[in-house]
This record gives structure tokens, sequence and C-alpha cells, in this order.
């Protein structure tokens, strides 16, 4: 009997281990990790989304070591006056307006992008402006004189030329196909740091952050923004993608301090590449216009908003209308003016693109030729003349729409001084707007050209107005 009772206890015994064990299984060993004794609750494992296979985790140094010796650092120098300080009004109450007072010489940098083996830099109009010396530091430390080949205020964009050959060139990208959230790096000298990079994100395409109208009447604003680090020293750098590829020149930041603050903005390399090669071969951009005004301020339309069409235009010729809506160029989507002007920036007068609008609700696909701001397709070549040269002044002709709005024939802006007749016996500043020499009307470049060879020798009174004070004329007395 004892025996059976034994056996008994024994049975239940080893049915309860069992028994244990399997509510283990599905209870307890299911919850592995957790603190059942510090915690009433149950918890489990979160589960993530797996990485697509063959995603590789972000790596930079392939980029840094492929651009680096690409990117060079822009040190300039140039002349500074104090035209408004209390020793140059001091001096000015004996010795009149003719006087200049002269500051020792400044200096500045930079950054610039090698663009071709044989010598040819792109860096920031803004950089090299009113520069009288130019000098380029490569990647390995030497450094050489360079010459100011051309610029072009309305990108901000200037191309320089270093007599070397076989300099390392950065290959250029596609900035239509960057994305919002694509990884990018920065490369340039902020501080005078050399060869520094950082990296961040495309946070928004097609910016427009009104910079570039001081210098040019026409500017063209279509940024590529990003949360990579520019400080003062990284304008006319390089933006490159993964794979070294220059996708943009950085160019400005958004700050309230005049340092870095999150936010950079990069010319896109499509408009870049067009601006260099018209730079390189005709010293001009040869910039191409739709030919339309449009409504900024409605921008519920799903497109650009055409308020007016500029009669004898291409947009006119194509049959644009007034309150068309453009959708698309060359398939392109268009949800802004900035973005219209990105892509138009890529032709020149003469080219053909499809621009696509929405008009009464119906699409229709038109097909315009493009014109150049004179409204013709002729190429049009930067004009010299030695007389204007020796002013020390960069010019650019006013638009017809300019012209028009001032209620003046024509006019030409002075866009940069440097150390010639203007620095030296004028107080004229940058954005002045020559409208007569000696009472005889200046509408164009080569009305100036032909007044001023015909007065060589004398002494002449130019005469004309700031933008900011249309209604006051000044004039300024200049020996040639």
């Amino acid at each position: 009997m004892k025996a059976r009772i034994y056996v008994f206890i024994v049975l239940v015994a080893v049915a309860s281990s069992l028994a244990t064990m399997v509510v283990y299984d599905q209870f307890i060993a299911d919850q592995s990790g957790t603190d059942t004794l510090s915690s009433p609750y149950a918890f489990t494992t979160a589960k993530f989304p797996v990485a697509p296979s063959g995603m590789a985790p972000v790596d930079f140094t392939y980029a840094a070591a492929l651009t680096t010796p690409t990117v060079v650092h822009v040190k300039t120098t140039y002349k500074q006056t104090s035209a408004y300080s209390a020793q140059s009004d001091m001096f000015r109450q004996f010795f009149g307006d003719d006087f200049t007072w002269e500051s020792p010489e400044a200096q500045a940098s930079g950054s610039g992008v090698i663009v071709d083996a044989d010598g040819y830099i792109v860096t920031n109009y803004h950089v090299v402006k009113n520069a009288e010396k130019i000098e380029v530091v490569f990647f390995d430390k030497h450094s050489t004189s360079a010459e100011l080949v051309a610029t072009d205020p309305s990108t901000d964009i200037a191309v320089l030329k270093v007599d070397m050959e076989g300099l390392p060139a950065i290959q250029f990208g596609n900035s239509d196909s960057v994305r919002v959230g694509d990884w990018v790096m920065a490369v340039g000298n902020p501080f005078d740091l050399s060869s520094t990079v950082t990296a961040g994100i495309v946070s928004a395409k097609g910016r427009k952050i009104d910079i570039l109208g001081e210098n040019a009447s026409t500017p063209v604003e279509s940024f590529i923004q990003t949360d990579a680090a520019v400080n003062p020293g990284n304008s006319g750098g390089a933006l490159v993608d993964l794979q070294g590829r220059l996708i943009g020149i950085n160019t400005a930041i958004a700050t309230p301090t005049g340092t870095f603050a999150g936010y950079s903005f990069a010319v896109p390399v499509n408009i870049v590449r067009k601006v260099v090669k018209d730079l390189k071969e005709y010293g001009v951009v040869q910039r191409a216009y739709l030919g339309v005004e449009v409504d900024v301020k409605r921008e519920d339309v799903g497109g650009v908003y055409v308020s007016n069409v500029v009669p004898g235009s291409g947009a006119d010729e194509a049959g644009l209308k007034e309150g068309d809506v453009v959708t698309h160029i060359n398939s392109t989507p268009i949800n802004s003016f900035p973005e219209m002007q990105e892509q138009l920036s890529k032709y020149g007068p003469g080219d053909k693109v499809n621009v696509s609008v929405l008009r009464d609700k119906e699409k229709k696909n038109l097909v315009v030729v493009l014109k150049n701001q004179k409204g013709n397709t002729e190429i049009i070549k930067r004009e010299t003349n030695e007389t204007v040269s020796s002013l020390g002044i960069e010019t650019e002709e006013l638009s017809s729409r300019e012209a028009e709005y001032y209620e003046i024939e024509g006019g030409v802006r002075v866009t940069g001084i440097k150390n010639g007749k203007i620095y030296q016996q004028t107080r004229i500043r940058e954005g002045f707007v020559i409208t007569a020499v000696d009472d005889k009307k200046i509408a164009n470049y080569n009305d100036l050209a032909k007044i001023l060879d015909d007065k060589k020798g004398k002494n002449v009174i130019i005469e004309g107005f700031y933008p900011a004070y249309p209604n006051k004329i000044y004039n300024y007395g200049l020996s040639l």
C-alpha cells in the first residue's frame, strides 16, 4: 500500500514539473528580457522594418577624397573707400566732392571649384567683386595668381583662369535629379580653414531668398537648401553628392548672426554649367526669356500664374495668354516662379521649349521659341571699350522693363567698382545708373562708349540716379 502511495507521489511530482515547464515556455520565456519582479506590465520586443536589401550605411570618405583636391581657396585684395566716414566728410569741406578717403588695402577670401583641367575655376561673383588681385591656393598648398574671365551677377557666378594645365577637375552631376532628403557634402574654406568638409541633407529646392537683386536687374534665384554647415569662406565652394559629383555652388546662409545657423543655399549645377559655358565662350550669359510676367502671390493654382504676356515675345508668338497657368516646361513640373527660372536658365535664345499650361481647366501644350532681353535670338557678346575700361567699373544695361518703370530711354548700371577713374575721382557707388554724359542721353553701353571716346582728354559731367532714390538726379565731375 505504501509503495503505491510513493508511486502516486512521484507521478504527481513529474506531472507538476511538466506542467511548470509548459507554463514557462508559453508565458515566461516569451517575455525574456523583462523584469517580472519589478514591473507589473508585460513587455515584448519591438519589431522594426528591415532596411531594403543592399542598402549601405552613409559614407562620405569617398566623396571627400575625390572632391577636396578640386576645391581651391580664393584670396582677394581690393581697395576700399570710406565715402561717408567722419574723416572723409571733414576733408571734403576743404577739397570738395572730388576727394576720396582711401583706407589701406583690404583682403577677403572664399572658395572656388576647378571645373576644367586647363585652369578654369568657378566661384561666386561676390567673392571676387571689385577685387584688384586674385590669388588661388590649391589643395597641395601651392598658389598662383588668377585672372577674372567674366562674371554673371544675376546668378552670383564668376569664372577665373589660372595659367596651369592638368588640374584635377570636379565631375558634374545633375541637380534636377537631386531629391529632398538626399545626403550632400559641402567642401570649402570657412574662416580660412582650408579643405573643410561638412555634411547634411537637401532640405528644400527652388528656394528664393532675395539676395541677388542688389547686383543684378534680373536675378535668378532657385537655390538648393541644405543643412550642411556653411560659413564665411565657404562661398564659391562645392556642394556634392555621395559620389563626389558637383550638384551646386555654395553661395549663402540664412543667419541672424553672420555665421551658420541651420541652413545654407547653393546655386544648382545645371544653372552653373550653362553660365560657365557662356562666360567662357562669349564673356556674357546668353539668357533666354519666356516673355511673361507672373503673379507670385497666387500659389494655389498648381503652377505659375501668367499675369501678363509681353508683346512680341516668344510666349506671345506661341499663344500664351493672361490667366494661363504654366505647369510644366519640357515635362519638368513647375510649381513656383524660381522653379520656372531654373528650367529656363538651362536654355539660350533661339532654343525651343515645350510649355504645358492650364487654360480654363483644360491642358494645352505650346512650343515657345525663347528670346533674349532685346527681344530677338541673336548672340550677345560682351562689349569692351578702352575708355570705359579706364573708368574701372563693371556695368550692365537696364532692361526695357526697368527703363519703362523709371520713365527713361535706357541706362547703364554700375555693378562693380575697381581702382580706376571712377574710384579715384568720384563718389559714385555700386548701383548707380548712368543716364547721360554732358547732357547727352545714354541708353546702352555703346552710347556710353561712343560719347566717352568723343570726350577723351576732357572734363565731363556724368549724370544719373540711384534706384533707391529714382527722383533725385546726381552729377559727378570726371576727367578723362
